[in-house]
């Protein structure tokens, strides 16, 4: 699953995502539409933006911490150490990274045991 809100940046995500293997959900824009997606499904793998058109994917990492499925940040905001819980121990990369960089972290979060 994709949120970014930023729509040439997720079609380019989803595009590689796929050409290295993966099915995609999204890419979803906002924060409301990822949490009405999540009401009938859950991602094996989630790849989450942290501004949104409608504010934070904080309530995304809760609903997806929730239900242990694992997920990344992908974003054009630093990592900092004083993150919220929601986002505690959760790999972040920043925009942009390496594609091969995000396609192992993607593959090692749906293989944790691999």
């Amino acid at each position: 699953m994709i949120v970014e809100d930023q729509a040439l940046i997720g079609m380019s995500l989803e595009a590689f995502l796929e050409d290295a293997g993966f099915s995609i959900a999204g890419p979803f824009l906002s924060c409301a539409d990822t949490l009405r997606w999540l009401e009938h499904n859950t991602p094996e793998v989630a790849l989450l933006d942290v501004a949104l058109r409608d504010g934070t994917s904080l309530p995304i990492a809760h609903e997806l911490k929730g239900r242990n499925a694992p997920f990344a940040v992908y974003s054009g905001l630093p990592f900092t150490s004083n993150l919220p819980d929601a986002l505690q121990g959760v790999p972040w990369l920043e925009k942009p990274a390496p594609r091969e960089e995000l396609t192992e972290m993607i593959a090692r979060l749906g293989r944790p045991n691999a």
